[in-house]
């Protein structure tokens, strides 16, 4: 059975943007920069304009996604609380939403019951 190869450093971004145009996958992608134990903030803005560049590709106009890729610059620069709504909204357009819930915790038996909880922002 033949193994499929891990792509080289020169064609990993094209391999990348081909698998994130599963909304699925760009999702999982997405959750797993934000869930970072040491976040940095050049990853997030990374891995959010490689969501835009696949996701745009099918869901927009190429003039739609120019524009939503530019403001991803403008919404990262904004305050805190203001940049949560707005990434929310961003995130909208492309077909995806951000959504926050209860971590799962080994030890904790309460958390099958919790972890069911969801809070979207659109």
């Amino acid at each position: 059975m033949k193994q499929e190869k891990m792509p080289t450093s020169d064609s990993y971004h094209p391999y990348l943007i081909s698998h994130l145009k599963d909304p699925s996958y760009a999702a999982g992608y997405i959750e797993a920069i934000l869930e970072e134990e040491d976040p940095e903030p050049e990853l997030l803005k990374m891995a959010l304009s490689n969501v835009a560049e696949a996701l745009g590709e099918q869901n927009m106009t190429p003039e739609q996604a120019k524009v939503h890729r530019e403001k991803l610059d403008e919404l990262l620069s904004k305050s805190s609380s203001e940049v949560i709504y707005n990434l929310g909204t961003w995130l909208n357009a492309f077909g995806l939403k951000l959504t926050v819930a209860v971590a799962e915790k080994a030890d904790d038996s309460n958390t099958n019951a919790a972890s069911n909880s969801e809070l979207s922002v659109k």
